[in-house]
C-alpha cells in the first residue's frame, strides 16, 4: 500500500467519492531509448551520491502483458511501477488491442477510508487534518529522531526540499513522504504518473464491464479519532531511517528500474532490485492502536482475496478479461501469478 494512501487515511479525512472515467489526450512524442549509465561523478559537499542513470522521455511502450489461460478464456494483466519517467508519455498499442476485445476490466486492488458524515461536514475537519500530522506536544523532529538520523535529514532536507522551517514540526511519517516525494521529482521520476488515462480512454472508446476492487473502512464519527491522533506517538523512527538510506542509495536502481518498464525491458526489469517497501511505514500505522481498532492490519489481505476472487470469477465467465496490478504484488513467491499457477491456471510471461 503506498505510503501517501496510508498516511491521508488514518487521519480520518480522505472521502471516497464516484468520480467518472475521464481520458486525457496524449500527444505523440519520437521515442528516445533508455540512455546508458554514465561514469559515477564525484561526491558533492554534502556528502551524498550524484546519481548518472537518465531517465527516458517521449512516447514509450511499457511492459508486455502477462497472460493467464483457463481454457480459451484469457485475463491479461499489467505489471505497473512506481516511480515511472516524469516526461514519458505512456501508449501501448497492446494494452488497447485487449480492452478492445475486453469484456471486463479490473482495477488494481485498494483500501478506501471514508468518513461517513457526509462530504461537506467531512470538509470542515480539514484544518484539523494539517495539525494532525504534526507531532504531538509542539516537539521538533531534531527531538524525536537520533541525532545521526538527524544530520542525515538535514543533508537531505537541503538537497531536495530546501528552506522549510514548517516541515520541521512534522512526524517522522509525513517528512519521509515529503522527502521521497520531492527527491523523486528532482531525479526526473514521478510517484504519480499513472497509466490510467490511456487505460481510461480504451475504456470508453470500447465500454467493457468495470469490476473496482476495495476494501472500505468507514467512520462514522472522525472528530475522536482526529482527537486521539493528534495525541498519539507512532512508532515511524524506521519508516523515516529506511526512506532516507533508500534515496541515499537507491535513486540509481530507481531511475533503471523506470526505463525498464517504460520501454518494456522485462529482463532487465526483473534482475534489478525489488522496489523499496514500505513496510516500516505502513506498520506505523496498521500497529498503532488506532490502526487496529480501524482494522487497518486485516483490510490488506481481506481486499487481496477479493481482488483473486474477481479474477478467477471474470476467467470463468469471459473470453478476454484485461487487469492491473502493481508489480509487487503481481511477482514474487506470495505474488498473484504464483497463486494462479497453485491453483492450476496457465501462466504464460510477456516473452513467451
Amino acid at each position: 500500500m503506498r505510503l501517501a494512501m496510508l498516511a491521508v487515511a488514518v487521519v480520518g479525512v480522505m472521502v471516497a467519492l464516484p468520480l467518472p472515467l475521464r481520458a486525457q489526450q496524449v500527444n505523440p512524442q519520437p521515442e528516445v531509448p533508455a540512455a546508458p549509465i554514465a561514469t559515477p561523478q564525484a561526491l558533492p559537499g554534502d556528502g551524498i551520491r550524484t546519481e548518472a542513470t537518465v531517465v527516458v522521455t517521449g512516447e514509450q511502450p511499457g511492459p508486455g502483458l502477462w497472460l493467464v489461460r483457463k481454457g480459451n478464456h484469457d485475463l491479461w494483466i499489467l505489471g505497473t511501477l512506481n516511480p515511472l519517467p516524469a516526461g514519458m508519455q505512456w501508449q501501448s498499442k497492446q494494452v488497447e488491442d485487449v480492452i478492445a476485445n475486453a469484456q471486463e476490466v479490473i482495477r488494481a486492488p485498494y483500501v478506501a477510508f471514508k468518513v461517513d458524515t457526509g462530504f461537506f461536514k467531512s470538509l470542515l475537519l480539514l484544518p484539523s487534518m494539517l495539525g494532525a500530522r504534526k507531532n504531538p506536544d509542539g516537539k521538533t523532529l531534531q527531538q524525536v529522531v537520533s541525532p545521526q538520523s538527524y544530520a542525515r535529514w538535514r543533508a537531505l532536507k537541503a538537497r531536495y526540499i530546501g528552506n522549510d522551517g514548517g516541515i520541521e514540526k512534522w512526524r517522522p511519517l509525513f517528512a519521509a513522504q515529503e522527502l521521497y516525494k520531492q527527491a523523486m521529482k528532482k531525479s526526473g521520476l514521478d510517484n504519480s504518473k499513472s497509466v490510467w488515462p490511456v487505460i481510461n480512454k480504451a475504456i470508453e472508446t470500447h465500454h467493457p464491464n468495470v469490476t473496482v476492487v476495495k476494501e472500505e473502512i468507514v467512520v462514522k464519527d472522525p472528530k475522536p479519532l482526529l482527537k486521539e491522533w493528534s495525541k498519539t506517538t507512532l512508532d515511524d523512527l524506521a519508516c523515516f531511517d529506511n526512506t532516507m538510506t533508500r534515496i541515499e542509495t537507491d535513486l540509481d536502481a530507481m531511475r533503471a528500474r523506470a526505463n525498464a518498464w517504460a520501454t518494456g525491458d522485462m529482463a532487465a526489469l526483473q534482475s534489478l532490485p525489488s522496489p523499496y517497501q514500505w513496510e516500516a511505514c505502513s506498520s506505523a500505522i496498521t500497529e498503532a492502536g488506532i490502526g487496529k481498532r480501524l482494522g487497518f492490519g486485516d483490510a490488506g489481505q481481506k481486499v487481496r482475496t477479493k481482488w483473486l476472487a474477481a479474477a478467477e470469477a471474470a476467467l470463468d465467465k469471459n473470453q478476454v478479461t484485461f487487469a492491473t496490478l502493481d508489480m509487487k504484488d503481481l511477482l514474487g513467491a506470495n505474488g498473484f501469478l504464483a497463486r494462479f499457477k497453485a491453483k492450476g491456471y496457465t501462466v504464460l510471461a510477456p516473452d513467451e
